[in-house]
């Protein structure tokens, strides 16, 4: 569903679950799409809560937003909010959707009663965290992209998004190889990563723009700072975690005052939210405001 927002762009939202439930609002990875996991939305509609996804910004069928900040999802998510009559949320965000969910915490908390993060990238250039120590060799080259600029990044990520667009399960998870520990691998096995080929095809959709935007977000300001979050923020991190590593997890921890850490051993990226599901949800699921 395409909804018009007040700088005339279009915005892509899907919504299910209980018509009156409390929304919940996933900020996808990067890259990604509103398209969804059947695990999660059928977890999330069993404990009454509207299952809200959109695609960001550039990816799918929203409009680009360029040199758009971190900071600038809060303004589209409190439009979805009012598209859909609700007052108060929660909100969670998966690896490059953690940064997106934390500006959603930090700049509308009338309007977000609490927010999780699942393996969410710290801030680069931050004190007392190394951004790509620990990564695998996929996300240095990506990020060493962005770092070098947007001219660099595009022409990274354009061949890369033509090959995603058309690739099948197999084909994705080897273009992640440098990034997938066994943990991952086997997480993704079977129906889960089919929908993770589909969310990202769904991005890649029109091309590369949301993955060239989001990586150039995440390596300058995202302006707001963590410290200054006032609601509850969970946050859940893997020990095995080769895209956002465990450091990522203990700066945040460390920063966000009304933080509650999950830093797991034996965890990675994909396999920390679907082996740890039930117990996201219900954390998250508590403080949901009538």
């Amino acid at each position: 569903m395409l909804i018009e927002l007040g700088d005339s762009r279009s915005f892509d939202i899907q919504v299910s679950g209980p018509p009156d439930g409390p929304p919940l609002v996933l900020h996808h990875g990067t890259p990604g799409s509103l398209a969804r996991f059947r695990a999660i939305d059928e977890a999330v509609h069993a404990r009454g809560l509207r299952m809200v996804t959109y695609s960001r910004a550039g990816y799918g069928g929203s409009t680009r937003r360029p040199r758009r900040s971190v900071a600038d999802i809060a303004d589209d998510v409190e439009a979805v909010l009012d598209h859909l009559g609700a007052d108060r949320c929660v909100t969670l965000g998966w690896s490059g959707g953690g940064p997106h969910a934390l500006a959603t915490a930090a700049l509308l908390p009338s309007r977000v009663a609490a927010a999780t993060t699942i393996a969410s990238v710290g801030p680069y250039g931050a004190d007392d965290l190394d951004f790509l120590a620990g990564m695998g060799e996929g996300n240095i080259e990506e990020f060493g992209a962005a770092i070098a600029g947007e001219k660099e990044i595009t022409a990274a990520l354009e061949e890369a998004a033509a090959e995603l667009r058309d690739a099948d399960p197999a084909a994705v998870i080897e273009s992640m190889s440098t990034l997938l520990p066994d943990v991952d691998r086997a997480a993704l096995a079977g129906r889960a990563g089919e929908e993770l080929t589909a969310q990202i095809a769904e991005g890649m959709r029109h091309g590369p723009a949301g993955w060239i935007d989001d990586d150039l977000a995440f390596v300058k300001p995202w302006g707001f700072a963590v410290q200054d979050i006032d609601v509850p923020v969970f946050l859940w991190q893997g020990d095995r975690d080769l895209m956002v590593p465990f450091a990522h997890g203990r700066w945040l921890t460390d920063r966000i005052p009304r933080s509650i850490a999950h830093l797991l051993p034996g965890e990675g990226h994909i396999s920390v939210f679907f082996n740890n599901l039930d117990a996201i949800l219900d954390e998250l699921a508590a403080y949901v405001i009538d």
